[in-house]
């Protein structure tokens, strides 16, 4: 969901508030926390009305830094969680007046505490990071007008939306996000996590998973079973940016020697499908879209594939929409 107009106009709709700073650093049990004020706090005074954004790190298996930011948590979330396979992993925190560091295995966050900018790395390389207006917190619809009965005034409504945008380096690309007909490149794309009956040409789509991989061999899992919208290096074109309904964004950074070592470990978290039995994995063949059909049809399409020694595994009776 776009929030800016271009690079540097607001949307219009928007009351866009940013990460501007990161304030406060603290070790909590299995991580670390920051804390982010509206805009930069350089004296006592400056901290009379500013809101935050509060991010919290941890790992909750090997090579995976989970990152959750809330705006406010005094509210009822009332959503449903996805069940995740967690195994804490040991985390090492180190808190400088210039910077705050959190290991997890071969992971690590660095959150730059002078000039606002965090940063995934994995092995000592630089994975993604987070920087200037790449956290925010959006009241949107703002000039919305609802009645209240007592006492008789009209008072702005708005729908408020947490939004991260994590850094692409040039050339890296991205995939995923479930079920796409659009191109399998996923740059430049806006993708809406949510599904429903499009059909088969456009950008809905009947399975969505709010998980990407990118050619720089990380993925990151956004958790919330609710719409998540992404912009793939369309709002900006450096950066995937993802926001949610509500006060809060949770989402997963996991890490892989490669692609496939990436889908190891998100599937790890997520669960695994079961194995399907030996049969379903062979050659199938359907009636399709003749309804008009018989025993004598149905065994001539089967004797059809015999003569032509082309094995059969499953045949398929259906009534032009299974």
């Amino acid at each position: 969901m776009k929030f800016t107009e271009g690079y540097w106009e607001k949307n219009e709709r928007a009351n866009a508030s940013y990460a501007m700073q990161a304030f406060t650093a603290e070790a909590i049990p299995g991580g670390m926390r920051i804390v982010s004020p509206f805009r930069e706090i350089n004296d006592r005074g400056g901290a009379l009305d500013v809101g935050t954004i509060t991010t919290e790190f941890t790992s909750i298996r090997k090579d995976i830094i989970s990152v959750r930011s809330y705006h406010y948590e005094g509210y009822v979330k009332g959503e449903p969680r996805y069940e995740l396979n967690e195994d804490p992993q040991e985390t090492e925190v180190e808190i400088t007046d210039s910077e705050a560091v959190m290991k997890a295995g071969r992971m690590t966050v660095r959150v730059d505490l002078k000039d606002f900018k965090i940063t995934y790395e994995a092995d000592g390389k630089v994975l993604t990071n987070i920087g200037f207006r790449n956290l925010g917190y959006m009241q949107y619809d703002r000039a919305t007008l609802t009645k209240f009965p007592e006492p008789n005034y009209m008072a702005a409504q708005y729908q408020p939306y947490m939004v991260t945008e994590l850094s692409l380096a040039p050339g890296e690309c991205v995939y995923g996000l479930g079920e796409r007909f659009t191109a399998f490149v996923k740059n430049g794309q806006v993708v809406d996590i949510w599904n429903e009956d499009g059909g088969t040409a456009s950008q809905i789509s009947y399975k969505n998973i709010p998980f990407y991989v990118t050619s720089k061999h990380y993925g990151v899992f956004v958790d919330h079973s609710d719409h998540v919208s992404f912009e793939v290096a369309s709002e900006k074109v450096e950066n995937v940016g993802f926001s949610v309904k509500g006060e809060e964004i949770r989402y997963h950074i996991i890490y892989g020697d490669d692609i496939k070592g990436v889908i190891e470990n998100y599937t790890d978290l997520t669960g695994k499908p079961a194995l399907p039995p030996a049969w379903s994995f062979g050659l199938w063949l359907s009636t399709s879209f003749t309804t008009n059909y018989d025993e004598e049809t149905t065994n001539s399409f089967i004797q059809g594939m015999a003569d032509r020694d082309i094995p059969l595994s499953v045949f398929h009776f259906d009534c032009f929409w299974m």
